[in-house]
């Protein structure tokens, strides 16, 4: 071995994956990555929704069972590796910064999550352009779907499971109806299209568009940044529900989505989903503070005589009513709690 050959630094990573998933993801990833050898020529990147306090290690123990492509969560500041899959740490983003380097974030929840798909999505398409190859699998409702499109305009290209096949079909389905994907497939089938795509030649890359570059530096400052989401939106009369904040609409129609100037972001059918989620709260803590006043009321009827008894006691009479007027709105409205944080 020569010198040179010593020294000569590898190949920079021109092309990537990036895969997200959330409900049903553990089954869909061992069936996808059981696909991939050791030697696959791409560096992974992974995001499956995980709530804060699973540690993601029975999922990565899984993986590593298959004899494929290594698995690890990934580490802040570290370099993409080919034959490796890295996935997002619990409570973390998972984006690609400066020199193509990871970046292992506490940015701001998106769509409910942290990890999230749509900033990886996001940040691989603005680092790699058309070198970028997305995967959505099964899922609730719409994470990745916006992230697909900053692909998909970057000049990179979109795979999506089948969601016939897909145990919850969601995200599959909302990416389908809403990004010109180029490969809508059973995970079955996803390894070799990849290898069919590795060999071609990466085409010439695309300028990101402004608002794909405004969200991919929002969610690698983590920072508050009132003239950038500015420039993406304008200001609605919702609160964010993750600080409180003014939110900013982004996109309109199948693209609807909303921000604050803090980072949080949610498409309408998350923003929809954590209202609803709030809703709840607000009622339950309603019952009870109506069933502790009833109660109150009637300790203070017993122990009064008179007048004052009569109106203690019609007064927690009332609040009986408002009782089971909550409770039946509880047990019968449309409030449900859609929360796509599978452990």
């Amino acid at each position: 071995m020569t010198k040179e050959s010593k020294t000569k630094k590898p190949d920079p990573v021109s092309r990537i994956v990036v895969i997200g998933t959330s409900a049903g993801g553990l089954k869909a990833l061992k069936e996808l990555i059981s696909q991939l050898p050791k030697d696959f020529p791409l560096p992974i990147l992974i995001v499956r929704h995980i709530s804060p306090d699973a540690t993601g290690n029975v999922i990565l123990d899984e993986l590593n069972k298959l004899n494929s492509v290594k698995c690890q969560h990934a580490e802040n500041g570290t370099n993409l590796k080919p034959g490796h899959a890295f996935m997002a740490p619990s409570d973390h983003h998972l984006l690609i910064g400066e020199n193509l380097k990871m970046l292992v974030t506490k940015g701001a929840h998106e769509n409910r999550s942290r990890p999230a798909i749509d900033p990886l999505f996001r940040s691989a398409a603005v680092a790699f352009g058309t070198g970028v190859i997305g995967i959505l699998l099964t899922g609730y409702l719409d994470d990745g779907t916006s992230g697909m499109k900053a692909i998909k305009k970057c000049g990179g290209i979109c795979i999506v499971q089948d969601p016939d096949e897909a145990e919850y079909p969601d995200m599959p389905r909302n990416a389908l109806n809403n990004v010109e994907v180029d490969y809508c497939l059973p995970i079955s089938e996803m390894g070799p299209q990849l290898y069919k795509i590795i060999p071609q030649k990466i085409k010439k890359r695309k300028t990101v568009p402004e608002d794909i570059l405004i969200e991919a530096e929002i969610a690698e400052r983590v920072l508050s940044d009132l003239s950038s989401v500015n420039k993406l939106g304008e200001q609605v009369p919702f609160n964010c529900p993750g600080c409180g904040g003014v939110l900013w609409k982004v996109g309109k129609d199948s693209d609807l989505r909303y921000r604050c100037h803090t980072g949080h972001a949610y498409t309408a059918a998350f923003l929809l989903a954590e209202q609803t989620h709030q809703i709840e709260e607000t009622m339950w803590t309603a019952l009870r503070m109506f069933e502790e006043r009833k109660n109150l009321l009637t300790e203070m009827a017993r122990g009064e005589k008179g007048v004052g008894s009569k109106s203690a006691l019609e007064r927690a009479e009332k609040s009986q009513v408002h009782i089971d007027r909550i409770r039946d709105i509880l047990k019968t409205a449309d409030i449900d709690s859609d929360n796509d944080m599978p452990t």
